[in-house]
């Protein structure tokens, strides 16, 4: 591997290197271990390293001649609102249901929305994802130098994210500090989850996860919580409030499923069809300049409204839909 792939995420190295390869198959070579790195197993978030010996496997790649993959049409494009730009960083508020890459199912990502639109830009990668149905400050890179200091940002915990969320239940504390580590695993029909490594579930390889909640407001039977992040691992809040017994309101893998079609389906307000979670606040390090940037979202439109409902009828649990 050359100096181009240097701090790079496999991932991301290999899509761009087997073009007309879908990025599902991609992502199942690397989830089956058929791709290596340095003769051992990786995952699609590991970052290489200059002289690392990557393994692919034998692939067929698409006829060049032929037409690979399908190609977004003006109609399709989304109008991201930019919260930030400069020679070398992006900053979008990302709209909720909008997936940040392509691949499981979804063709266009934000990525590949961006890359339509900006055809000219050489380079342009995420710095940090957002599940698809989270809102909110979303970082990209437009040089190699600024992803590479941004993700050492990143690892050092320089980098201040802050989210807020609704959750079932009334929330005990004004401030909590939530350390409990977390594995990754696959269930019975292959979807990857993550669940708190305790009990049968505790293993060497356990990733160490921090969260701190702060309550900003409570009602009936709900609490809105920001969560300032110390750690970055794959659903983490979602996982640490679940295992708490507060469950993220519209969670659809780790929430209370009966109240979220409740929700979904509520007439004495505005209804929720998707997990109240967003990103709002992002404090970094410019890459360049040095100055802290303080990135901020205000709450989504549609969440918005839900709380307003809710400060309408503050009992809302107990009422009869």
């Amino acid at each position: 591997m050359g100096e181009d792939g240097n701090g790079q995420r496999i991932d991301n190295f290999l899509i761009k290197r087997l073009k007309g390869v879908p990025k599902s198959h991609i992502y199942q070579l690397l989830r089956s271990g058929q791709v290596r790195l340095n003769s051992k197993r990786v995952s699609a978030d590991r970052k290489l390293q200059l002289d690392d010996l990557v393994r692919i496997p034998p692939i067929r790649m698409a006829d060049n001649n032929a037409k690979v993959g399908k190609k977004i049409i003006a109609s399709q494009l989304i109008p991201f609102e930019i919260l930030f730009q400069d020679e070398t960083l992006l900053v979008i508020n990302k709209p909720a249901g909008v997936a940040v890459h392509g691949g499981s199912g979804v063709s266009f990502g934000v990525i590949e929305q961006l890359r339509t639109q900006y055809p000219n830009w050489k380079f342009l990668e995420l710095v940090h994802r957002l599940d698809r149905e989270t809102s909110g400050v979303l970082l990209l890179a437009k040089s190699r130098a600024a992803l590479i200091e941004m993700h050492r940002q990143i690892r050092a915990g320089l980098m201040e994210k802050r989210y807020l969320t609704l959750v079932k239940g009334k929330w005990p504390n004004t401030r909590q500090s939530v350390k409990l580590p977390l594995n990754k695993y696959v269930t019975a029909t292959g979807e990857r989850r993550v669940a708190v490594a305790v009990g049968e579930r505790e293993n060497k390889d356990a990733m160490t996860a921090h969260t701190v909640f702060t309550l900003k407001k409570s009602w009936q039977g709900f609490s809105l919580l920001e969560a300032e992040l110390k750690t970055g691992r794959t659903h983490q809040i979602r996982v640490h409030l679940a295992h708490l017994g507060f469950p993220i309101v519209g969670d659809d893998k780790y929430g209370d499923f009966p109240l979220n079609k409740k929700l979904a389906r509520s007439r004495l307000q505005p209804g929720l069809g998707r997990m109240f979670l967003h990103a709002f606040v992002a404090e970094i390090t410019h890459p360049v300049t040095g100055k802290v940037l303080r990135l901020e979202s205000p709450l989504a439109k549609d969440l918005q409204e839900f709380l307003s409902g809710l400060d309408l009828d503050d009992d809302w649990l107990s009422c009869k839909q």
